[in-house]
């Protein structure tokens, strides 16, 4: 059959000679080639592949393979091969022929066992020697659930590997893992059997024609993006992806995942990329890209809570139930709308906000890359008046349009009054024309428009890179475990968050708009009531329960909630000492409790007296100030460097002293109580934030502790259990002096010990908190749900 074909082609003088016939012959094998992802897109991408490269030198075949048995499957496959296409400019008697050579390359197998993979490379090799071809390689694209890779992968390596002088490709397709610890494990199971090199993780947006041009086009335009292409000149990066369906039928996936596993972790991470990282040197050396891709993902700032707004359309809870068979009382905290913001700590791109946004159930199918630039111009002409190509006072941008929407094509669109791009002619064209058209409110006129002179299909662009080895279209398993080191820990944190409910579509209006405010983002109008659910089992408005624990007032909320009630009454705390005294002392403890405090007073407390504002510290592990385990690293990075607190009005504790830390004789103990002694009146601080360890102990006093549970000595050094195991810290006695005491006590680790402490009495030997009890303040619980609860 291959015989036939070969010499066909050379009829038809669209094959080279056998004596040009130099490069071997190629094996593609489809697995899953009669699902979903085959029908609609590879086996069109094959076949543009065979197209392209029918005259390259290579010849081949292509192996679909599933588990259905021979005879239905080969119907079902070749059901799908007779709707291939050939693009609109191909001859038809050319077309007619190509399409028919490909159906006789192409053929089904079965692969269900070991020896049906065994069986496939015999067959490969006989063809390979009855024709008298060398193989040059083989490429195995698992359309197929990631569960199955393993096993497949595992036949692959065993039985159905390529000779030796010959390549092996994999191409695998996403989801890679649906958590850091998963991917991990993943690829641990995958790089048992193939080396780096011969794996190929599809992300199709790569081969979106706008976003593989980011690239390039950075390259070629060097000379006009290099002084404006930085954080003193662009205001803003959107990258979004709305889609207008919702995800009915796709529930059982949807849940598992939702949008910011299914969209941002990959699509848009990958086109952030493009944009932020470092130009190499030299874009055809695929390593050199790889480096710079990864060092701009690893430059990335740490996602927290606040950094997401979170919504599902109304509709999706019941198509939950319908699809999943759950019960009417099921609630679904999963996002099919996610907006969040990501920012980058590099010198180039520190401060720029680049908001990240998908969703299902929007009111527009599009797809854009869209760079804001800052406009710092006055224009005194009216604005009818003003010229596109010169007025400085029109919006700047560049914009890679992906597709859809208004343009319904890829498109690179720059600003008049920006610069005129530099573009291959040979695969990108200038378009002129449609003047009723407007992008983001300005009519089209305003920027110079390219779209491509072929448009193509992504999975046709990522075949062919397949083909070519260009594997900086792909994602390696190092920028894989990165990219999804950046995003677990924000998926962990909204794992319960209920998100706003929105209608649909056009109904939406302004319910998903939202803003940045303080490095986080927040929805800009309230929830309406209608559509609120009051079944839902978490409470997303602010609820406390206010009451007794051990005698003293007790604040619980939803940690979020009660974060924010702590910081309000810290503020009061302060506002009204400096009434008094016109000083607040506050003393603060260490440890991962009051990091989202910290967090919360720098960024949304702007009229805190930070001014009058004491700042001590509790207790401090005996390491250097710029260590990351110190508590005032911790305390300045979360904190101090977001406010305009005197320099000299912080307090951080004399651990480090005469080049050697937290020494009896160099008296570090001594030297902060007659600070506290001389600054503090009578010293008894305003106020001071405790914690809760699960074994009971409270600032870095310990059970069982030498120094600071009893006398009346005020900064002792102690003991922990735990390295780094030096420790300084305020004792009992002067913690108790304290006209306020606020402890926090967050998390379900820390419900235990909750439990235990609520039902003994005074026993700080056995639990140090216990022997918090101010002599003539107040002390006051601060105990979140999870804590409490269980």
């Amino acid at each position: 059959m291959l015989r036939r074909v070969l010499c066909t082609m050379l009829f038809m003088g669209a094959f080279p000679s056998p004596a040009e016939m130099s490069q071997g012959h190629i094996s593609v094998v489809l697995l899953g080639a009669t699902g979903d992802l085959a029908k609609k897109y590879l086996w069109q991408g094959l076949f543009q592949l065979y197209m392209d490269q029918v005259s390259s030198g290579h010849s081949f075949t292509f192996h679909g393979a599933a588990l259905t048995a021979l005879e239905p499957g080969q119907k079902l496959m070749f059901d799908v091969l007779k709707k291939l296409a050939c693009p609109p400019d191909e001859a038809p008697d050319r077309c007619a022929v190509l399409k028919d050579q490909f159906l006789k390359l192409s053929q089904y197998h079965q692969l269900k066992t070991a020896e049906n993979y065994t069986v496939l490379n015999r067959e490969i090799e006989a063809l390979l020697r009855q024709e008298g071809l060398k193989e040059a390689g083989r490429i195995f694209y698992f359309s197929v659930p990631p569960f199955a890779y393993t096993e497949i992968a595992r036949h692959i390596n065993s039985s159905c590997r390529p000779p030796p002088g010959a390549w092996l490709r994999v191409v695998l397709e996403k989801p890679f893992g649906h958590d850091l610890e998963s991917a991990q494990q993943l690829a641990a199971e995958l790089t048992s059997f193939f080396r780096e090199e011969e794996m190929y993780r599809v992300d199709h947006y790569l081969g979106k024609q706008a976003v593989a041009h980011i690239l390039p086009f950075r390259d070629q335009n060097q000379q006009f993006l290099d002084p404006i292409w930085n954080r003193h000149h662009v205001e803003r990066v959107e990258i979004v992806l709305k889609e207008t369906v919702d995800a009915k039928g796709r529930t059982s996936f949807y849940e598992q995942y939702g949008v910011i596993r299914d969209v941002l972790q990959n699509h848009l991470t990958e086109a952030l990329m493009f944009l932020t990282m470092e130009l190499p040197a030299n874009l055809s050396r695929t390593e050199e890209v790889l480096r710079c891709k990864l060092q701009a993902l690893r430059s990335l700032r740490g996602l927290e809570k606040h950094s997401a707004v979170l919504g599902q359309y109304q509709a999706y809870a019941s198509h939950v139930q319908e699809e999943l068979k759950k019960g009417q009382d099921y609630v679904s905290t999963t996002p099919t709308f996610a907006g969040v913001l990501v920012q980058s700590d590099s010198l180039r791109w520190e401060g720029v906000p680049f908001l990240l946004t998908s969703g299902k159930a929007l009111d527009e199918r599009v797809g854009y890359v869209r760079v804001l630039f800052k406009n710092r111009a006055y224009c005194t002409q009216s604005e009818t008046l003003r010229d596109a190509g010169h007025s400085q006072c029109k919006a700047k941008q560049i914009i890679f349009y992906i597709g859809h929407g208004a343009l319904n094509t890829p498109a690179v669109l720059v600003s008049r009054n920006l610069f005129r791009p530099v573009m291959p002619k040979s695969s990108w064209r200038e378009v002129v024309g449609q003047p009723d058209l407007h992008v983001f409110g300005q009519p089209l006129s305003d920027y110079y428009v390219y779209s491509p002179v072929k448009e193509r299909d992504a999975y046709s662009v990522l075949i062919s890179n397949i083909y070519h080895g260009r594997k900086d279209f792909f994602i390696t398993t190092e920028n894989l475990l990165a990219s999804w080191a950046f995003w677990t820990p924000l998926l962990n944190s909204i794992s319960h968050q209920p998100p706003r409910l929105y209608p649909g579509g056009v109904e939406n209006q302004n319910l998903l708009d939202f803003e940045m405010v303080s490095g986080e983002l927040a929805f800009t109008a309230a929830e309406p009531v209608e559509l609120l659910n009051p079944d839902r089992s978490m409470p997303s408005d602010f609820k406390t329960i206010q009451s007794k624990f051990r005698q003293s007032p007790l604040v619980s909320a939803w940690s979020e909630d009660l974060i924010s009630q702590l910081a309000s009454d810290v503020e009061k705390a302060a506002n009204r000492a400096v009434a008094v005294s016109g000083q607040f002392h506050l003393a603060l403890s260490g440890g991962s409790s009051p990091v989202a405090l910290f967090q919360r007073l720098a960024r949304h407390h702007y009229a805190f007296p930070w001014r009058h504002t004491h700042v001590w510290l509790v207790d401090e592990r005996c390491v250097p100030l710029t260590d990351p385990e110190s508590n005032f690293f911790s305390l300045h990075n979360h904190l101090l460097q977001s406010i305009r607190v005197p320099y000299f009005n912080v307090h951080p504790m004399p651990v480090h002293l005469n080049q050697r830390l937290c020494v009896e004789e160099d008296g570090g103990t001594e030297l902060y109580a007659k600070e506290i002694a001389a600054l503090v009146a009578n010293s008894s601080f305003d106020l001071v934030l405790l914690g809760l360890g699960t074994d009971g102990h409270t600032a870095s006093l310990f059970p069982d502790s030498e120094n600071g549970l009893e006398g009346t000595r005020a900064v002792v050094l102690t003991e922990s259990p735990v390295k780094p195991h030096q420790r300084m810290s305020f004792s009992l006695f002067l913690i108790n002096k304290a006209r306020q005491v606020f402890v926090l006590v967050v998390g379900k680790g820390k419900h235990d010990i909750t439990t235990q402490i609520s039902r003994v009495g005074r026993q700080p030997r056995k639990w140090p908190i216990s022997g918090v009890s101010p002599s003539s303040g107040q002390l006051v619980w601060y105990v979140d749900y999870e804590a409490l609860l269980g």
